[in-house]
């Protein structure tokens, strides 16, 4: 049983971790050069994105010179709705993010009461979001959407691997992904039924310290960067 330990108000509440992936392509228009100009840059040469590395990206030039980014949000609306998920985005954080490939991880130490909810707005690299646990691979191009539960193992990897591996992300090779985050809180009546959610499935003993983690059957566990797989932390 993979639990995930996570703040609610001042408690921590436990709910089982959803092996649910909802995923589809949504119709999104492609960035103008100047604004792909602008993340090239931003990529390359002010801020340091090593391979595997996850950052945040400066999201109000883009949002002031790309003028169709309302599209991008209204198509994932739109998506999230048929989902069952109405206005979900509007009262969730939203970032700019850039990964070149990502090393596996998962994210429920710190977002343990979220799921996220992805739009790619890079083209076709050649990279799949993996997860480890289920298997289920998504192939990364302009208008994936993801969502996800915080807690699963995930990685961006190259398409036909099956592990992550620094050489297939030279700075020299073209693998840089720009996408859309969208934080939804995990005990939304409607996010926790379309992940299946189910809350307070284990008591906290007194031996488990009052923090957010990933328990595999009673035991914290961490994953392991290259492979995806849970491991006893060292």
């Amino acid at each position: 049983m993979l639990i995930s330990c996570f703040s609610s108000g001042d408690a921590i509440r436990t709910r089982r971790v959803s092996d649910i992936v909802l995923s589809s392509i949504v119709d999104v228009p492609e960035p103008p050069q100047r604004v792909l100009v602008d993340w090239e840059r931003e990529t390359s040469s002010r801020m340091v994105l090593d391979p595997g590395d996850v950052e945040v990206m400066p999201f109000a030039r883009t949002r002031m010179r790309w003028p169709d980014y309302t599209l991008c949000v209204q198509a994932m609306s739109d998506w999230t709705r048929s989902l069952g998920l109405p206005g979900v985005l509007a009262s969730s954080d939203v970032a700019l993010m850039a990964c070149r490939g990502a090393r596996y991880h998962h994210d429920a130490m710190q977002y343990g009461g979220a799921a996220f909810c992805n739009l790619f707005l890079s083209a076709d690299k050649g990279l799949d979001l993996h997860f480890a646990s289920t298997g289920q691979r998504i192939p990364l191009t302009r208008g994936t959407a993801v969502i996800f539960d915080t807690g699963q193992p995930h990685g961006v990897i190259r398409r036909g691997n099956s592990g992550f591996n620094i050489e297939d992300f030279t700075p020299d090779r073209d693998s840089v992904q720009i996408f859309l985050t969208w934080e939804l809180p995990i005990e939304d009546v409607h996010v926790a039924r379309a992940l299946q959610i189910e809350f307070d499935v284990a008591p906290l003993s007194t031996s488990q310290p009052d923090e957010e983690q990933v328990l595999l059957n009673g035991e914290p566990v961490v994953v392991c960067p290259d492979s995806g797989r849970w491991r006893k932390p060292d």
